[in-house]
């Protein structure tokens, strides 16, 4: 497995659109509802695109013999006051690919980028319960709280969301 971190997401849109619908479809707490169809996955990803575009954004995608397993993203706060921190946003992995590590990796190489960036400190927030909280918890991010009916499911029940954050080490703030 390879991860890469392109700076222009183009020719990697159709893979990463089939991988945000695996996801959503198998209820993935993402922001998006099932069914999501390929137009409104092709949209979402041409957004990234132009945020990575504009340098406020890094994207990590895991990729195995020309297959994206999964992928995240680090949004760089861009306030004055902000810029030691950074958010986790869509941490996604195939559901074939789940157990093997690739979720684990993404996030370590988001973590090293965040401190080449002199981020000093990571936020993230997930549906409570979701299978990646035990992942944050073992590479120490901490729960910062929980805030009830903040999302809705599949089903249309409100689910409460945690918010986890972990403080890296870095040489100096900008």
């Amino acid at each position: 497995m390879k991860i890469i971190s392109p700076e222009n997401i183009n020719h990697h849109i159709p893979l990463l659109s089939q991988l945000l619908i695996n996801c959503v479809d198998k209820d993935s707490s993402i922001g998006f509802l099932p069914p999501l169809s390929n137009n409104d996955a092709v949209e979402y990803w041409e957004s990234v695109n132009d945020e990575l575009r504009h340098k406020n954004k890094a994207i990590f995608i895991a990729i195995k013999d020309g297959l994206i397993l999964g992928s995240v993203q680090l949004s760089l706060a861009t306030k004055r006051n902000a810029l030691h921190r950074a958010e986790i946003e869509k941490l996604m992995v195939l559901k074939s690919a789940r157990g093997q590590g690739v979720a684990k990796a993404l996030m370590q190489h988001l973590e090293t980028t965040a401190i080449n960036k002199n981020r000093s400190l990571l936020v993230l927030d997930t549906r409570k319960g979701d299978i990646a909280s035990s992942l944050y918890k073992k590479m120490n991010y901490l729960v910062g709280g929980e805030i009830p009916n903040f999302a809705q499911n599949a089903v249309g029940q409100l689910e409460s969301t945690v918010y986890f954050y972990k403080v890296l080490k870095i040489k100096k703030i900008n």
